[in-house]
Formats: C-alpha cells, structure tokens, sequence
C-alpha cells in the first residue's frame, strides 16, 4: 500500500467551506480493492454505509466476496446494493444481516434460515452499535467500510447519504474508505453530521428548526484506525419509482382529501406542517399528489429519512421550505437533477445522521404528520409492514416504527388488495405486528379513509371494514358477526381469524 496526496492535510472541511478542493487530502493508505478486502478478518462484523440504496461501498464488498469465505455479520443503516447483499450472499460471506434485507437475493437467505437476520428500529441502531446492543454473531473486528467523496488523515464528507456512518466509523477497529469520483464534491453541502454524546451525559438535540444544521460535512476519526483508501468512479444504482397506477392516484386523493378537512380542524397543523414519507415508489407517488392540497400560508417541510424525486418536485415547485433527511434515494433523472444544480438544492435540502433524521424527540417536536406504507393492516388497526402471511420477511422495519409511534398523526397507506385482487390486505387478524393499534391513527387505501383516533374497537373494525375491497368486506363483515358472538373488548373469531374467507 501506499500513501499518496499533494494537497495541505490541515484542510478539513467545515460548515463555513464544506467542499474540499480535492478528493484526497494528505499522506493516505491508498490500495486496491483486494488489498483492502484482505484487511477483514475471516470473522468479522462489517459496518458499511448507505441508506436507501445509495451512498454504499462497492468495490471492497465485491472483492471481499471473490476472495477466501468468510463468516460476516453486515450491518448497514438501511438498503444498500448488490455488491453487498447478493455477492455476499451467493459467496457464502454473510452469515448474519442487520437491519434490512432490501433485495430477492438476501431476502431468500434469510427466509431459508441460510442468513440470519434481525430486524431493528432505525433511531435506535447507531446506538446498539455504539454501545454493544448487538450481542449475537459480532464476535470479533469491526470493520467500517464508507464510501465517501472526499477524505483526508482524520476525516471524511460521506457521499449520497449518511445512515449510520458516523457511529459506525467512529465504532470500528479498522476503517476502509471508499472515494467515489462519480459523486460530486458539491454533495459536502447538504451533510450536517452532529454525533450524540453517550449516555448518562447526553444532552437535547439542539435542533429547534427542523431545517436548522447543528454540525459540518465532515465525519471525524482516528486516523490510527484508517486501514486502506480505495477511488473507485461507480455511480450508485438509481431508484427506480413505479409508474403511479389507478390505485396509488386514488390513495393520494383520499390521503389529500383527508389531509385538506385535517388542515381546517386540527390545531397542530395551524402554522406549519412537517411531513414524512415513507420510502418507495408508494410514498414518491403521495408526494406527487400533495400539489392539490392548499397548505394557505403555513410552511411546509420534509422530516424524514430519505429525499426521493417527488420531494424534488416539491421543493421546484415551491411547495416545501426544505427537507430534512438522511439519504437521496433518487432516480436516474432525479439525481441528474440534483448533481447539476447542488449549490441550488443544498439550500434547502439537509442529510444528518439517521439517528437523528429519525430521533423520537424530534419527531416529537416537530409534531410530524408521518405516512407509512404496509403489507397488511387488521379490523384493530395493528399493522404488519414486514412479512408476508406472518413469516417471510420482504423487507424490514426501517423508519416505519420511528415515525408510527412517535409522530403526531401516524398514518398508514396501503393499497386494499394484492396479487391482482385475489389478496384482501385488510384482514381479520395480522400474524406479525410492527405497529400495534396504539401507534395507528389513520389508515387510507384506495377505497377510504379509516380514522381511528378515540374509537372503540369495535368501532375501529367498522371503519377499518369500510375501506377493505368490496370483494372482501361481506367476509369481513361475517367475521366481525362471529367474533362479537363471543364477546370481549376487542372481539376476536381465533377458530377462523387466519381463515375467514368463504
């Protein structure tokens, strides 16, 4: 290995000259990417960057897995690419994934038992690596793995998002960064990086505005702990958004129409509303229908997790203040968008770290309108956002149980049917909860709307049957009968709860 750099090493980006001048700053252990993968111990936990598909390490993870196996525990903060959770996977590396399994590859793994897996709440991983919350399969090293678009001796400016990085990095026994040419220097704009001290000395979070920065580009370290610099010049893998269907333009309309009457009567949404969406091409497609809703005179704000196209579309549009996030989560053409005019955008666009994108007292604060989607929601209102028929994950948590319990107004969106209709995603009785009925407030589909703030349960399975697919609600309606028979608070038929179909 060998260092290489012509530029000043006391040039350390900050809030007030957050782009550097150049992509290498000092004396580096600059490598290829097979040097670097031979610094990972045969078990080892790896704590690679990106969130949303973006913003991840790919050419170490791709020679990890083209080189000797490995037993590895992979913890990332959110979705990240195939580099990563296929390669790994097919080549026997990955024994064990945290906190979510964003691909078919990965997913089959661990339905197989061949990965294991554990599903986490954002807000709270950063911390459980921190401070050793993840006890089983991370014997071991930890290894960092960052991609970054710029680095010097003691620091690095994290490129297209920054998830966990900074716990991560500053966790890690050994760290290896990737510098990725294909990202522009200009992304040093949009970081604000603020680390948490550790508890019992941990203070606020000194954000009063969710649009105000509390830090700098640059994430710190040792720089006894950097192992090996590796450039590479491959761009993320964009996001592809769905082409919003009948369905998901029906659900922006009631969420609007619900959003519209909501905007008139509740005093939370008097002088401003801040807004989270969830990731997907669910949520892009709800962005894109908010342009019908008159907002008056308040401002408007994006808090949440990841800035997708419809946001872009928002901010042009000059219908939000700003967005507070922790990755973009972009298409091809939203991030051409973005790339071409970041100086523009980064007035107005922040990425932090996902454990404060997604902080329970900032949420809080904030009094944040969250919108979620889910696979299935029950009659109760309990909803499962994770698994299909209660046992094969297809995803994982994310961010969704940051914002249902911790926001204001919690509401989920889900279309009423799935496999082409034959599927009624409103049911009886969910077998896997992710949010219980206390955290649900409202629950919108194509066909309705479903407030359940101050009901009853009974009453919640009535409005929660009313937005169900007509081809299913008399079944669902039977189902309710049966299980009122039998009496109780919250009336359950558990004989017929997972086969209530005629």
């Amino acid at each position: 290995m060998s260092g290489s750099s012509e530029s000043n090493d006391a040039e350390v980006p900050t809030a007030a000259s957050p782009v550097p001048s150049t992509r290498l700053t000092g004396r580096l252990p600059t490598t290829t990417p097979a040097e670097a993968a031979a610094i990972v111990p045969e078990t080892a936990t790896l704590l690679v960057s990106g969130f949303g598909g973006v913003g991840y390490p790919k050419l170490v993870p791709e020679a990890i897995a083209a080189g000797d196996q490995r037993e590895l525990t992979v913890v990332s903060g959110g979705g990240v690419g195939d580099e990563i959770d296929r390669d790994l996977v097919e080549s026997g590396d990955m024994v064990r994934r945290y906190p979510f399994v964003p691909n078919e590859t990965v997913r089959d793994a661990v339905n197989a038992g061949a990965v294991a897996f554990h599903d986490r709440h954002i807000s709270r991983l950063a911390d459980e690596v921190r401070f050793g919350g993840l006890r089983a399969g991370t014997d071991g090293p930890t290894v960092a793995i960052v991609e970054a678009v710029a680095v010097g001796s003691d620091w690095l400016i994290p490129s297209t998002s920054v998830g966990h990085s900074p716990a991560y990095v500053e966790t890690a026994d050994h760290l290896i960064v990737e510098v990725n040419r294909a990202q522009p220097l200009e992304l040093g704009r949009v970081h604000d990086i603020y680390l948490r001290q550790a508890p019992p000395h941990r203070g606020p979070i000194p954000l009063d505005d969710p649009l105000d920065t509390i830090g700098g580009p640059a994430i710190r370290f040792d720089p006894e702990r950097l192992e090996a610099v590796v450039e590479t010049d491959r761009p993320d893998d964009p996001y592809e958004f769905r082409e919003a269907g009948d369905t998901e333009r029906a659900i922006a309309d009631n969420l609007c129409r619900f959003l519209q009457a909501e905007l008139e009567r509740n005093p939370l949404l008097a002088e401003r509303v801040n807004l989270q969406f969830g990731v997907g091409s669910l949520g892009n497609a709800l962005m894109g229908g908010l342009s019908d809703v008159d907002f008056g005179d308040r401002e408007v704000s994006y808090v949440g997790e990841v800035v997708q196209d419809g946001l872009l579309d928002m901010l042009d549009g000059g219908q939000l203040s700003g967005a507070s996030a922790t990755s973009l989560a972009l298409s091809a053409d939203g991030q051409a968008r973005l790339f071409d005019d970041v100086e523009r955008y980064a007035a107005d666009v922040i990425l932090r770290p996902a454990d404060i994108s997604n902080a329970p007292a900032l949420i809080d604060r904030f009094g944040v309108v969250g919108i979620n989607s889910a696979v299935e929601v029950d009659l109760y209102g309990n909803v499962n956002a994770t698994h299909i028929r209660g046992t094969r994950v297809v995803n994982g948590i994310g961010g969704g149980g940051d914002f249902a319990r911790n926001s204001r107004l919690g509401i989920i969106t889900l279309p009423s049917t799935a496999v082409d209709g034959d599927v009624s995603r409103i049911v009886p009785l969910t077998p896997h909860v992710d949010h219980t009925e206390h955290d649900a407030s409202v629950v919108v589909t194509e066909r309705g709307v479903a407030d359940l703030r101050g009901r009853s349960p009974r009453e919640r399975a009535e409005a929660v049957t009313a937005i169900a697919d007509p081809a299913f609600r008399e079944d669902l309606e039977r189902y309710r009968q049966r299980a009122a028979s039998s009496g109780g608070n919250t009336p359950h038929d558990l004989e017929s709860a997972f086969d209530w179909t005629r």
